[in-house]
C-alpha cells in the first residue's frame, strides 16, 4: 500500500515538474521582442531572436544621447550622457524582469509581453 502512496506521489511531482518547464520554456520564446521608445512612441521594435551580430543603435533626443549595444539574445544601454547614468548601470536586458530607462533623456526599451516576433526587425 505504501508503494503505491510513494508511486502516486512521485508520478504527481513528474507532472508538475512537466508542466513548468513546458511554461518556462514557453515564456522564454515569447520575451524576445523589445521595444526601445523615445520621444513618447516606439521607435524599433526588435526580436532578439532574429538577433545574429552585435550591433550599436545610437538614440538622439533633446534631452540628449545614448548608446544602446544589442547582441545576440539581449540589449542593453553601453553609454549615456546623462547626469546619473541608472540606465547604463542597470545592464543587460533579457526578459521581462525590469525595463531599461533613462528619465532623462525619455529612453525606455522593455520586453513586449507575450509578443509574437512579427513585425520585428533584425
Amino acid at each position: 500500500m505504501q508503494n503505491k502512496t510513494w508511486a502516486k506521489i512521485i508520478a504527481l511531482l513528474a507532472v508538475v515538474l512537466a508542466v513548468a518547464s513546458l511554461y518556462v520554456l514557453y515564456r522564454r520564446e515569447n520575451d524576445t521582442v523589445v521595444e526601445v521608445y523615445y520621444g513618447g512612441q516606439v521607435q524599433q521594435v526588435i526580436d532578439l531572436t532574429r538577433v545574429k551580430e552585435s550591433y550599436i543603435i545610437e538614440v538622439e533626443t533633446e534631452g540628449g544621447h545614448n548608446t544602446i549595444l544589442v547582441e545576440p539574445g539581449r540589449i542593453c544601454v553601453a553609454e549615456a550622457d546623462c547626469p546619473d547614468g541608472i540606465c547604463v548601470q542597470q545592464g543587460w536586458l533579457s526578459d521581462q524582469a525590469m525595463p531599461i530607462v533613462c528619465m532623462p533623456h525619455g529612453l525606455v526599451i522593455s520586453v513586449r509581453s507575450g509578443a509574437a516576433a512579427d513585425g520585428a526587425t533584425r
